[in-house]
């Protein structure tokens, strides 16, 4: 299939498409109705379809269309554009009648958007081979042994750090009577990447978490560990409990659409219910760009379900896309009450990467 698309320019610009329709919330178009609007207001056609939407179905770059657009002879020449390009997708079976996504688009745009990622991140290492090793980020307490500098103070062992002060005659812990233990991993890892699909995340942020996904199911899955995925804004919209069947997952995860709100409390709650009951690392990573906004007291009822989860053994991270800084405050409470990790990144910074590397820690 990687072959086929590599000498097939237009299966590729189809999708990639379809997969930004996806982006954008667009669940279905007609040429006439795209058209017009465009027309209209390109201002608003713009902020509706996108960029790359109106690129890829037009031919031109959006640039030129903006400024060419009230010239009857251009007009002309775009219609038809829009027109030949939407005949072409359902001639392939890849959009019905109505102007919506068929199965085998969304399966294009899904795998499309496979390649597109493992490429990105192959030639930078991000999918070589480590050995499993003894100690993880995350686990259970392993051997004790005496603190070192670059160890995190979470890990230090206040117990057998006390012994060791009062064994020496030290009214008070010095920094030499300290202990830390090694944080053994579980073997199996179950991991829940937890998508924030509300409005905001459209278009470029909402494709970037979905390659991030796509990425951390790649790695996992080749490692014989599971992955599950919820995606969330004013509701629980998808729910997939951990596997290892990539291509349901992949096509869950091409397929996400932004919404409204972000209800952190109902996500956390349903991934605790989706997170198998045998001995395994359990871990959540959510991706957000916002703080919870349903509930009564929306930010308390996350820090609270966050609670129950690390009671369950569930620790859990956190991506935050551009938080301000009561954004990022809460963010560090999620983490430091779920043992995880928390990365702030600002625009399109490198998420693919970040999320390998919180599972790496698991490992």
């Amino acid at each position: 299939m990687k072959s086929v698309l590599q000498n097939d320019k237009q299966k590729i610009d189809h999708g990639k498409l379809l997969a930004e329709m996806l982006n954008q919330g667009i669940k279905s178009f007609t040429p006439d109705m795209m058209f017009s609007q465009i027309v209209k207001n390109y201002q608003m056609a713009e902020q509706v379809y996108g960029e790359s939407m109106l690129r890829l179905l037009s031919g031109y770059d959006p640039s030129y269309l903006k400024r060419n657009i009230n010239i009857p002879e251009f007009q002309r020449e775009l219609a038809a554009a829009i027109e030949h390009n939407v005949k072409a997708l359902r001639d392939e079976g890849l959009m019905d009648g109505h102007g919506g996504i068929t199965e085998r688009g969304e399966n294009l745009a899904a795998f499309l958007m496979y390649v597109e990622e493992l490429d990105h991140l192959t030639p930078k290492g991000a999918f070589g081979e480590r050995l499993h090793k003894k100690t993880a980020h995350y686990g259970d307490r392993g051997e004790v042994r005496v603190f070192r500098k670059g160890d995190r103070y979470k890990d230090v062992d206040v117990p057998a750090s006390i012994h060791t002060a009062l064994r020496r005659g030290h009214t008070t812990v010095h920094v030499n009577d300290l202990k830390t233990s090694d944080r053994q991993s579980k073997g199996k890892i179950c991991v829940i990447y937890g998508l924030d699909a509300s409005g905001s995340m459209k278009g470029t942020k909402l494709e970037l978490a979905k390659k991030a996904g796509i990425a951390l199911a790649h790695k996992a899955i080749s490692n014989r560990d599971s992955v599950g995925l919820i995606v969330f804004g004013s509701e629980v919209k998808e729910a997939l409990a951990p596997t290892r069947d990539i291509k349901t997952l992949l096509r869950e995860i091409a397929l996400v659409q932004a919404s409204r709100q972000t209800d952190f409390a109902a996500m956390i709650e349903k991934a605790t219910e989706l997170f198998p009951g045998e001995n395994a690392t359990k871990h959540l990573v959510l991706l957000t760009d916002a703080l919870p906004t349903m509930g009564k007291k929306p930010e308390e009822e996350a820090l609270q379900h966050i609670a129950t989860a690390a009671a369950a053994g569930i620790t859990t991270s956190l991506i935050g896309i551009n938080l301000d800084s009561k954004g990022r405050e809460l963010a560090q409470q999620m983490v430091d009450i779920g043992r995880g990790r928390l990365f702030a990144v600002k625009g399109s910074q490198a998420i693919d990467r970040l999320i390998i590397e919180d599972y790496e820690a698991l490992r």
